[in-house]
């Protein structure tokens, strides 16, 4: 078993010290709970070859985090360096199967230059059966896949179709490496602009980027502790019931709104002040950062957290941001973790740009993913909901069970000044030219206090409550304690085999 632990032996050891990285097996107990690893297959190895390395490249087993089963899965990169063979990928499938038959989740640690190249055609067809174990467990048990290393080909299609991917600063990922690039077609690129950690994570292909590896997996734990093991559990507890009463942090959000329409500020003050503990564990921060995506607690309980970002394109939807929301809306509904949606945007960016992006296309995936969903959801604006972002931020006849407001916010097709500029181009015409802005002043102002109104919208059943800013930790706790025990209401029924997603 000596033999197994270390399979490469002293040119194995020496290879990682001059990388300056851990064992494998050091690897996962970074990862899981100190002394809960039991391997598996260790002394698998390929057959028919008396000098076939142990393991074949590939850790498997199970270990703990904060308690509860995860199955894990390593690359070796001192063995084969770390590439998949019909062996290993055996490994693979099994331990998946191990997940399945136990339903709980599987962390990936990556760290491989994809298949085995002498095991031919073996080991690309072994892809096959990883991807159909892969999407067997897909939206069934949380999958996190750990980028490390430089991973490529098939290394990075097997961790794209799990849940998140986490990756470090040194990583890298690209379906071919800059060496196969110069060769087929004379361009050359580094590694880092070609798929870096930090290009990845801008590309919406990486969901966060750790210093160490140490964090990577610390996020990793993190992020699974908002989830159940399985679609067959509920998301763990923690610490509910704390502060029952309006803090002085809560009142902080009384004036945290700008005076001007037009000024930004960082929706990350307003979502610390209204969730459990000012805790919030952001997805793919890099990627569209003018929406924000994240988990919360509220009550104890986890919520998927969705807002715009003023500070970015002042809060605008685009193409980037709208994959973005749909992902996570049906990443959290798949186990059953609900929503919070926390509005301000001034609608969905408008330009050529963004029309050759596929906007309409990309942007309307969202309201299809909040339509579907089934756990509950809470809606709120603090500012601005205009035109067809407020159907994108779950408005109430989207799919919200709840919709609040802030006194501060504005709901309409258009904001005031664009409206005024539309609607009131005659009637501005007509005005002096000494007088014209000043009416035109006048114009916003009324369109503000009487037509783009939370008032009018809560008078007309849109909006279930406007509510005081420092009341919104308490009112959304109470909004998600009367949805607790919703259930999937029964779908009409329908011949159809499914519906079709605009692609």
């Amino acid at each position: 078993m000596a033999v197994a632990t270390e399979p490469a032996g002293q040119a194995g050891i020496e290879k990682r010290r001059k990388k300056g990285i851990p064992s494998v097996r050091q690897r996962i107990e970074m990862l899981l709970d100190r002394g809960t690893f039991i391997e598996t297959g260790a002394l698998a190895r390929q057959p028919g070859d008396p000098n076939a390395l142990y393991g074949d490249g590939l850790v498997t087993g199970r270990g703990l985090i904060d308690g509860r089963p995860v199955v894990v899965i390593a690359h070796d990169q001192t063995v084969y360096g770390g590439s998949v063979g019909v062996t290993s990928a055996r490994k693979f499938v099994r331990a998946l199967r191990l997940a399945f038959d136990n339903a709980c989740p599987v962390v990936t640690i990556n760290d491989s230059g994809g298949a085995r190249i002498q095991d031919a055609v073996g080991s690309i067809a072994s892809f096959g059966d990883i991807s159909r174990a892969l999407e067997r467990l897909s939206g069934y048990v949380p999958q996190v896949s750990i980028i490390l290393g430089k991973c490529a080909a098939g290394s990075v299609y097997g961790p794209i179709n799990t849940d998140v991917l986490i990756g470090t600063e040194q990583s890298y990922m690209f379906v071919t490496g800059p060496e196969v690039i110069k060769a087929v077609n004379g361009e050359d690129i580094s590694a880092e602009e070609l798929g870096g950690a930090k290009v990845q994570a801008e590309r919406g292909t990486l969901h966060h980027v750790a210093a160490t590896e140490q964090e990577a997996y610390d996020w990793a734990r993190a992020y699974l502790s908002y989830f159940p093991s399985s679609c067959l559990e509920l998301p763990p507890i923690v610490n509910p019931g704390l502060e029952p009463e309006i803090t002085d942090t809560d009142r902080e959000l009384d004036r945290i709104i700008p005076d001007s329409d037009r000024a930004g500020y960082d929706m990350h003050e307003i979502l610390l002040r209204i969730f459990d503990d000012g805790e919030f564990h952001e997805v793919r921060a890099a990627f569209a950062p003018n929406l924000i995506t994240g988990f919360a607690r509220v009550d104890g309980f986890p919520v998927g957290v969705i807002a715009n970002q003023p500070l970015v394109l002042g809060g605008s939807i685009d193409a980037a941001c709208s994959d973005k929301a749909t992902y996570f809306i049906r990443l959290c509904d798949a186990f059953d973790i609900p929503l919070v949606f926390v509005a301000d945007t001034p609608g969905v960016l408008p330009g050529l740009e963004e029309e050759r992006n596929g906007v309409i296309i990309r942007g309307g995936r969202v309201p299809r993913a909040i339509i579907e969903a089934t756990v509950p959801i809470v809606n709120l604006v603090v500012r601005k909901s205009y035109g067809g972002a407020y159907g994108m931020m779950a408005a109430r006849q989207v799919g919200a069970d709840l919709s609040l407001a802030w006194p501060t916010a504005r709901i309409a097709v258009i904001g005031a000044e664009s409206a005024v500029d539309l609607v009131g181009k005659r009637q501005l015409a007509a005005v002096p030219d000494e007088h014209r802005e000043a009416t035109r002043q006048f114009l916003i102002n009324q369109y503000n206090e009487t037509v783009a109104t939370p008032w009018i919208a809560a008078e007309r059943g849109y909006i279930d409550a406007v509510i005081e800013p420092s009341h919104t930790r308490l009112e959304i706790r109470r909004a998600l304690r009367l949805l607790r025990d919703k259930r999937p209401v029964l779908p009409v029924a329908n011949p159809r085999k499914h519906p079709l997603y605009p692609m």
